[in-house]
This record gives C-alpha cells, structure tokens and sequence, in this order.
C-alpha cells in the first residue's frame, strides 16, 4: 500500500461524497464557463487540502455536512487563487498543462476565477457555521495579502528569512492551517484541539512550500518548470536567502538582486542555482523542512484513532518526501 492510499484508507467513503460534490459545483449552463471549468476540474491534482479537512475531522470526532462543504470551499478558493495567479505570473503551464489564461486569455481567467470564489463563498454558507464563514473570510484575505507581500518584496534589498516564512504563512501555509482548522471546528471540537490543528497545518503548509521550493533547483517535468523558474520571476526563495546571509560573495549578492528585479539572464541563473547548491542552501532548506515536520507530529493527538493517526503520519511524511 503506497503513502496516498494509507493517507486516503480512513475516509474513503467521505472522500468520494466530496469528489461528488466538487464535481458538481464546476458545472454551468453557460458553454463557456462550462467548458472552463470542465478544463479546470480535469486536471485537478491529488486534494490535499480536502483530505487534510477530512482527516482532521474525523480524528476530532465525525464527518458531517459541515465537514463536506468547508472542504468544498477551501478547495475551491484554493483553485480560483491558482487561476487568478497564473495571470498574474504570467504563466502558461500549471501542473505541466497549460494554464486557463495560456488556453482562453487573461479576461476570461479572471471572470473564471471570480466565478469559483463567489461559489467558493456559496458552500461556506452551506455549513451553517459562523466560524467556517469567518474563515474562509479570513484565508481569501491572507492570500491576497501575501501575494501583495511578495510583489513588494522583488524591489527589496534585504534578504530576509523573515519576510519568506511571512509570505508563506500568508499564502500555502495559510491553506493548510484552514483546512486543518476547519476540519477541527467544523465537529466543534474543543478550542485547546482548534489551537492545535491550526499549528499543525501551519507546520505542514510550511513543510509543504520549502519542498516546492528545494524543487525548483532541480528539473522536474511533472512540474511544468523549468530549473530555476522562481528566478526567472524574480523570486528568492529559502535555499538562496541562507547562502546569501551566510556567504561574504558580494558579486553573487548583486547577481541576485538582478534576479529580483528580472534583469538578470537565463545563464546567470543557472550559475546561481548551482552555487547555490554547492554552498549547502539545498542541505538547509531540508533540515528546516524535517524541523516543520518533527513539529506537527509532536502536536498529533496521543489518544487519537490509531488508523487516522496512522493516516496524518503518513500524510506529513509524503509531503516532505512527494516528487511532484
């Protein structure tokens, strides 16, 4: 039995009744947005994030309709964001396809987009829960304010760590910690439980964003992109802001502020990807992503159902150790 199929054994049966549903709420009588959305839900990825909900559902309690429906919403709110940032980014390849905006155009992206996040909106109604509203509320806020944060970012001088794990609790953590935390409330388990799903997913999210990051430094087809891709959009990530807080190379600390501010050539990006590499930035970004892991196990329930337990453990670990 692989990773997925441990991660997936104790929600089977919730996890087909939320396929159904995220099936459905993609489907228009409008031809166009019909056939967007057809194109958007065909190449949907492995559900994480819904599974996380899932799971933390039943290991505080029971899934119920709630449950069924934050996932829904968070799952959709993630997708629209994707969709509204390939627009941004200008990119045309998303999970190695090409992208809504590389297919259609910009316009209709965005109208697509805020289709899914009005829909999005619909299904946390649907929970008839305050607090999975608010939340949903709060998670399309950080996103926002987190792509805001790196944009700015690309004109800064300073290469702070601080500011990275801020983007990232703001964006991919921001995803996991809701879906942890709305699979927790969504049963009304008690508030010490609540506290501790959203350190947990917060642990994962990050975990999550440094393994994508660490992948940037090596080819990976699956993907969709190329080596070194979050250069070529200016964008410094863990492995290169450790090495240039650590080394004395000021050449290379210029490098990398053209790299920021996208004037720098597709060789001298793949010159820094490889100093990069060589001065240990990759060996630090994974012994920071094992630390994010150690931490949101220790936070797993002692007295938990040994199967969902069994599940989260399995879960942590293929996000750490995924290839795509």
């Amino acid at each position: 039995m692989d990773k997925l199929e441990v991660i997936k054994k104790p929600i089977e049966k919730e996890l087909s009744e939320f396929k159904a549903l995220f099936d459905a709420s993609l489907k228009s009588s409008t031809p166009l947005l019909d056939e967007v959305l057809g194109y958007i839900k065909q190449r949907n990825g492995k559900m994480m994030r819904p599974i996380l909900v899932l799971l933390m559902a039943k290991l505080y309690g029971g899934i119920n309709d709630s449950t069924l429906h934050a996932a829904l919403s968070l799952e959709l709110l993630h997708t629209a964001s994707l969709v509204h940032d390939d627009v941004v980014d200008e990119s045309n390849k998303r999970r190695g396809q090409s992208s809504v905006n590389a297919l259609y155009d910009n316009k209709v992206s965005v109208l697509v987009g805020d289709y899914m996040l009005a829909t999005s909106l619909r299904h946390a109604s649907y929970t008839n829960h305050i607090e999975l509203v608010g939340l949903v509320a709060r998670l399309g806020h950080d996103l926002s304010e987190g792509e805001i944060i790196q944009l700015v970012n690309i004109s800064n001088r300073d290469f702070s760590e601080e500011i990275y794990f801020d983007v990232i609790r703001k964006k991919t953590a921001a995803l996991f910690t809701a879906s942890a935390e709305s699979g927790a409330i969504s049963v009304n388990a008690p508030k010490d439980e609540v506290e501790k799903a959203v350190l947990f997913g917060e642990m994962i999210g990050i975990a999550f964003q440094i393994k994508d990051d660490v992948f940037d430094y090596f080819d990976n087809e699956e993907l969709g992109k190329p080596t070194g891709n979050d250069m070529m959009e200016g964008k410094l990530t863990l492995p290169a802001l450790h090495v240039l807080n650590t080394c004395a190379n000021e050449e290379k600390k210029e490098l990398a502020l053209r790299i920021r501010s996208l004037s720098a050539s597709k060789e001298e990006i793949a010159s820094f990807v490889d100093y990069v590499k060589q001065e240990g930035g990759i060996t630090y970004a994974e012994q920071v992503m094992y630390d994010y892991r150690n931490k949101a196990l220790a936070l797993l329930p002692e007295a938990a159902d040994e199967a969902v337990r069994t599940a989260l453990t399995a879960y942590i670990d293929y996000v750490i150790k995924r290839n795509k």
